[in-house]
């Protein structure tokens, strides 16, 4: 019998033609970054106060700037940052009848006059310091008591990835990588331009929910589908550098948004990618892999040969004897998962390193938008820390092992979170360089506990516990937003001290995982039970002959990617 490792090193293992398709592939993280984090910009809420008609028809007649009428109108309360001009309540004054005119509007009233006026919360909407641009919370008016609904707008598209990620997984082994690729794609295009035409924000939430159950189904299947053409050796490059493609992404995206004022403009800057991908249908075969599974021998040995020749190397007759290597008839559960002590332990520590890393990744970057500076410049700089973090990942894992960096990587990201939060704002230029050193972390915690995830499961249960594990990045994802933009309402600072705290117990639970650097993959679960027992007769190249195609299948988004 011989598998299809062993043609690969007749048909080249990173040939041209694995290089062409990988870099087609590598396009379709880029505008996953949008679907992502876009809501830094498509749901910014800038500045904004109580809109008085009378006052707003002064202010226009008399030439007003937006700012000189907020301080008449707009009371001072309370906040973490000392006493502000409200944002949610203004002064139940009939200012038609206070004969305002042209001069100094601070003029018309004295302090004392105004401390003894009633208030009241925004009867006639709001006004926005953000002119020339528009976010669908300014459409909608999602700020005060509606504020709240803002966060929904990440959490369903976090559900969607909860459901689609699964469901575009089965699909993907049912029916083959490259038709789900094209039919995610497909529907991507569709939800992706309804969402930009949504008539209300109800509607916005549900074609939300739609397109994200497409996108990251789309971008796992891809991510599948390139580490199945490639040596067994370049898998984990191949899969680092795809998802560094999606930091490419977040430069592109800010670029764009400086560009495009629009919200729902800029959704269709995002999706537009997504309908240009359906073209790949001439451009990318199918997996090979998939198709020997599928007891397709014919067509695998057709694509084979093309691979081949692409890359200008000759097969063997080997290749009349293709089938398929991973037979394993063995069927998994979810019990296979937590019924004995090590696995339980694993599965556990997985889990929750997976949910920190959702939430401190996506909370850092929509963290961007509350802080009042420039976001496009603060979110440049940000997205720029995280091709660092992939280099030092290739760098550092077969050199130093997974489980110090991964740990480290967690703790100096829970400690930059807790050191951000109490450097004064007077040390902007600090505050920013710590908050990337933290952004650095736990980039380099999210693209690692893909990889590690699938090094720790015995074989016929590897892709369920990275199927299992990784559905706790998108609970994470569905929490962030809440976590984020609700407490940073009572303290800008506290969603720091939770996302330091979150990753400071992930570190120190990665420290209680077995190394797996160097170490065969597990065949069984009493390999992991009994790591010691018979290693001395484990070939040292096992973990390679063993790793299935499927095995990492995951991402920041699921990752998330």
């Amino acid at each position: 019998m011989t598998t299809f490792d062993d043609i690969l090193e007749e048909a080249g293992k990173f040939g041209r033609c694995q290089k062409r398709i990988f870099a087609l592939l590598c396009m379709v993280s880029m505008p996953f970054a949008g679907v992502y984090v876009g809501i830094v910009f498509q749901g910014f809420t800038p500045d904004h106060w109580c809109r008085d008609p009378s006052v707003s028809r002064v202010r226009e007649s008399c030439g007003w700037g937006l700012q000189e009428t907020r301080g008449l109108m707009a009371p001072l309360v309370n906040s973490s940052a000392g006493m502000v001009l409200s944002q949610c309540e203004a002064y139940d004054v009939d200012w038609n009848a206070t004969g305002l005119g042209c001069n100094d509007p601070d003029a018309s009233m004295s302090e004392e006059q105004r401390g003894a006026l009633p208030i009241t919360t925004c009867k006639s909407g709001w006004e926005y310091d953000y002119e020339g641009r528009q976010s669908f919370v300014t459409e909608f008016d999602l700020v005060c008591a509606d504020a709240w609904l803002a966060d929904m707008y990440q959490a369903t598209l976090n559900i969607g990835f909860l459901v689609g990620s699964i469901a575009t997984g089965y699909l993907a082994d049912r029916f083959g990588r490259k038709l789900s690729f094209l039919m995610s794609n497909l529907l991507n295009g569709i939800t992706g331009i309804l969402v930009a035409i949504s008539p209300n924000y109800v509607v916005l939430l549900v074609f939300r929910a739609f397109y994200g159950f497409a996108v990251k189904g789309g971008w796992m299947v891809g991510y599948v589908l390139i580490t199945e053409l490639v040596g067994v050796e370049y898998r984990r490059t191949v899969g680092v550098l795809y998802q560094m493609f999606f930091s490419v992404g977040l430069l592109v995206l800010s670029l764009i948004a400086y560009l495009i004022p629009d919200w729902r403009w800029l959704q269709v800057a995002i999706t537009a990618p997504y309908i240009c991908f359906l073209t790949y249908y001439w451009f990318i075969p199918e997996s090979p892999r998939w198709l020997l599974s599928q007891n397709n021998s014919s067509e695998a040995v057709k694509i084979t040969e093309a691979i081949a020749k692409e890359n200008k190397m000759t097969l063997s007759k080997n290749i009349e004897t293709l089938q398929d290597d991973n037979s394993e008839n063995t069927t998994a559960s979810f019990m296979d998962l937590v019924r004995t002590p090590n696995m339980r332990k694993q599965t556990f520590i997985l889990m929750f390193n997976w949910f920190t890393s959702a939430v401190v990744y996506q909370g850092l970057i929509m963290r961007l938008g509350i802080l009042g500076g420039n976001v496009y410049v603060d979110f440049i700089i940000s997205a720029a820390v995280e091709f660092p973090a992939a280099l030092l990942i290739l760098f550092t894992i077969e050199r130093i092992g997974r489980r110090i960096p991964f740990a480290t990587a967690n703790i100096v990201s829970g400690a930059a979170c807790f050191i951000t939060a109490f450097i004064p704002e007077s040390l902007m230029w600090l505050k920013t360089v710590v908050a990337c050193i933290g952004r650095l972390g736990i980039t380099m915690a999210f693209e690692m506990v893909v990889f590690v995830n699938t090094e720790l499961y015995p074989t016929f249960v590897r892709n369920l516990g990275v199927s299992v594990c990784s559905t706790l990045c998108d609970i994470g994802g569905i929490v962030a937003p809440f976590l984020l933009y609700r407490l940073a309402v009572i303290w800008l600072e506290l969603p720091l001290i939770i996302f330091g705290t979150l990753a400071f117990i992930a570190g120190g639970l990665v420290l209680l995982l077995p190394e797996t650097k160097g170490k065969p993959l597990p065949e069984t679960i009493d390999d992991v039970e009994y790591p010691d027992r018979n290693k001395e007769s484990q070939p040292k190249n096992q973990q390679l002959t063993n790793l299935l195609p499927g095995d990492v299948s995951a991402n920041k988004a699921t990752v998330s990617v």
